[in-house]
């Protein structure tokens, strides 16, 4: 074998090292992959029941309801509502008419069974891609816009 063959198949080699290294590491991250999705995409448009969503909008008034540890409730963007069931503890934040992304899969029933339920952090704060979902519906309400409170001044 000369220099320039031993060469070639080193870096064949390494190559295929690479290669397979990465095809590993994408199998391994895929099951925490979960993209964004609204009501009104899941209503039009079902996914399959072993794909992890992220479903955002808000809480629909009139729809939680509390079984001990189960929670059932629907989330909506003005257009569409997907029924949610969870069980677990919610955020302090959770309540009806606020924002919510909750990460889970649609099963074959079409209810989302969540697996982890986020609510907003306080007053102004609402994931960006529920922003834009309610702004496209039209359900946006321009005085969740606030960047937040107030500066305070500071006398001496």
């Amino acid at each position: 074998m000369t220099r320039k063959q031993r060469r070639l198949t080193l870096i064949g080699l390494a190559g295929l090292v690479l290669a397979s290294s990465v095809g590993l590491i994408l199998f391994a991250l895929s099951d925490g992959i979960a993209f964004f999705a609204t009501p009104s995409e899941i209503a039009a448009n079902p996914p399959a029941p072993d794909r992890r969503l992220r479903l955002g909008g808000l809480v629909e008034t009139g729809s939680v309801v509390k079984d001990g540890p189960k929670i059932s409730f629907a989330v909506t963007d003005g257009k569409a509502a997907v029924p949610v069931r969870y069980t677990g503890m919610l955020p302090d934040l959770f309540r009806e008419g606020q924002g919510v992304v909750a990460e889970g899969k649609v099963d074959a029933a079409g209810y989302f069974q969540a697996d982890t339920i986020l609510a907003k952090h306080d007053e102004t704060y609402m994931p960006k891609e529920v922003v834009e979902a309610l702004k496209k519906s039209g359900e946006w309400r321009p005085e969740a816009e606030a960047t937040g409170p107030e500066p305070k001044s500071v006398t001496r």
